[in-house]
């Protein structure tokens, strides 16, 4: 597995792959103010997909109480987001585990203004396995109402 990635990263071709790909997406709009996306992609493991599928959003207050968690998870698999001007994108290659997290942890802070709230999410998110993640996360984006589920989810990771 990380062979292909590391493959990957040197521009070779990734649809021999039997994982689902995902790609993760900075984009600056202005000084200070970034959004970072995680994208599904096309593969022989998700043949319903025919073009790219957003995962997850996360930019303003929410992404600058996790943005240092954001960036060490990162740096780990070698992905540094350095410094951008405005009106630029990037776009690197992401490992599902690390998808699934991020995915998650975005969809479940999107909304959230309350900053101790949003510790107690984040910690409770990567504190998951990879097995309960992708629950949750599949449930989120496959469900007639995902807010009910991201609901659910806030409310049992900020229970006393």
């Amino acid at each position: 597995m990380r062979r292909k990635i590391q493959a990957n990263r040197n521009g070779s071709d990734r649809s021999y792959s039997n994982d689902p790909l995902y790609e993760l997406r900075l984009s600056v709009k202005r000084a200070g103010e970034w959004q970072l996306e995680i994208w599904q992609l096309p593969s022989p493991a998700t043949p319903r997909l025919k073009s790219p599928e957003p995962v997850a959003a996360l930019k303003g207050t929410p992404l600058r109480m996790i943005e240092n968690r954001v960036i060490k998870r990162l740096s780990r698999v070698k992905i540094n987001l350095g410094a951008m001007t405005a009106g630029k994108k990037k776009t690197w290659p992401l490992e599902e585990e690390l998808a699934l997290t991020l995915g998650l942890l975005f969809r479940a802070l999107a909304p959230m203004r309350n900053l101790d709230r949003i510790r107690q999410v984040a910690d409770g998110i990567e504190s998951m396995s990879r097995e309960e993640a992708a629950y949750w996360l599949g449930m989120a984006m496959h469900r007639k109402y995902p807010r009910r589920v991201l609901a659910a989810l806030r409310t049992l990771l900020t229970m006393p």
